[in-house]
């Protein structure tokens, strides 16, 4: 089961480094992501989101591996790599995997002229070792689908985590 966090951000580029963040933890196997995903909400008020990952490319290169493997068996590899590579980019572009579009637009809508949000949709997760990473970048919580106890909880550590310690 997949949890969405969605994190509001004064700017573009602060949402864009918290997004790059989030990447980069996913890389380093501290989170295991599903889709995140940068809603600004420009000067004139218009929604842009911005995707993290392309589908396309993971399709294309899963199908082409495929096709290459079902080529062999009929002696065309080639042939087979290139179908495979075109289904799968085909593939890949239909599909609307991760968190809904319209969603993040209407959330996006409340945001101030200029701001942007972070959504995150995590399907394993280790708080202790994300929010200390996060906490410095700022930003508030807007939703969540955490129990009440769980949201409370990463609220409590965010603000923890942001307050100056005594030496």
């Amino acid at each position: 089961m997949s949890d969405l966090i969605a994190v509001a951000y004064d700017d573009l580029p602060r949402a864009e480094r918290a997004r790059d963040k989030i990447i980069q933890l996913h890389r380093d196997h501290t989170i295991e992501l599903a889709d995140v995903v940068v809603v600004e909400r420009r000067q004139n008020g218009k929604i842009k989101l911005h995707q993290a990952r392309s589908l396309t490319a993971g399709g294309a290169l899963g199908g082409a591996a495929w096709g290459g493997l079902i080529g062999l068996v009929f002696f065309m590899p080639l042939l087979g790599m290139a179908i495979g590579g075109a289904t799968g980019a085909a593939m890949g572009a239909a599909a609307d995997a991760g968190i809904d579009d319209d969603f993040m637009r209407d959330l996006g809508e409340h945001l101030a002229p200029g701001a942007a949000a972070v959504f995150v949709l995590v399907d394993k997760r280790n708080p202790d070792k994300v929010v200390p990473e996060m906490a410095p970048l700022g930003g508030r919580i807007i939703r969540t689908s955490l129990t009440d106890e769980q949201e409370q909880h990463l609220r409590d550590a965010v603000k923890a985590a942001r307050t100056p310690q005594p030496v």
